[in-house]
């Protein structure tokens, strides 16, 4: 299996899954690399028409794998942004089906995704601010278009962890599902759009997002340039040795 990444096709549906269940599905460089071969395959196969993106019926992802995370030299080339790229760039009809946690990039990629469907004890949470970090994945644009100000910067700044029905109220996922009942609902409906005319359907998902593509792009190069700067800052340096070393951080001292 390629770094933790899972795929398989059945009946024109694509199904990349998350691998990592030791470590929550917490997410390295390489897997990153790894989920997008598996779009850019998907992408380019006739044969798909639908792409379910999942974690598994445990857990969706933890996010970062922070030890990993913390391991990327100044200047090395983002590759989680490569992703988000490339899901936010994908032709073809994604769902995201979402068990467990959901934290970090794992809600922020959520933006990207055509239709989300979660398991009611699914947890979301955006803990950049509590880790000395800024929001990404063209969040900081989408999240207040979608919630309001308001309700953004609640998420945003304070990090803290919401449910299911919370992120189906906000509007950030499409339905909730008992767990017995999650992954063959979101197989039936990725089998009901996989039957329905492929070029019609592309073509309406394009011109959903056709007015945001632009912004989204340059949201991300925004965040991403203040992403990097906060990731060698001393904040992030704390946050992260905390997390680590299993500690309270100290910003005091900031």
């Amino acid at each position: 299996m390629p770094e933790n990444v899972a795929t398989t096709l059945q009946q024109q549906i694509f199904t990349i899954r998350i691998d990592r269940p030791e470590k929550k599905n917490a997410l390295t460089r390489a897997m990153y690399v790894s989920l997008i071969s598996a779009m850019q395959r998907a992408e380019a196969d006739a044969n798909v028409r639908i792409i379910v993106l999942t974690g598994g019926e445990e857990c969706f992802t933890a996010g970062n794998d922070i030890a990993d995370f913390a391991a990327a030299k100044p200047g090395e080339a983002p590759v989680a942004l490569e992703y988000l790229r490339a899901l936010a760039a994908t032709k073809k009809p994604v769902i995201a089906a979402v068990a467990g946690v959901a934290v970090g990039i794992g809600t922020t990629m959520l933006l990207h995704c055509d239709l989300v469907y979660a398991t009611d004890s699914a947890r979301f949470q955006l803990p950049f601010v509590n880790l000395g970090l800024c929001p990404e994945a063209a969040s900081s644009l989408l999240l207040p278009m979608m919630l309001g100000n308001h309700r953004a910067a609640e998420l945003l700044l304070f990090g803290e962890p919401f449910g299911a029905e919370a992120a189906r109220h906000l509007g950030l996922v499409n339905h909730t599902l008992k767990s017995h009942e999650f992954m063959p609902k979101v197989m039936e409906r990725a089998q009901q759009l996989a039957e329905k005319p492929p070029d019609s359907l592309r073509t309406t998902k394009m011109l959903l997002k056709s007015g945001m593509q632009e912004a989204i792009a340059r949201a991300m190069d925004r965040e991403t340039e203040q992403f990097a700067r906060l990731l060698q800052g001393p904040e992030a340096k704390e946050a992260m040795g905390a997390f680590l070393e299993r500690r309270k951080p100290d910003f005091s001292k900031f």
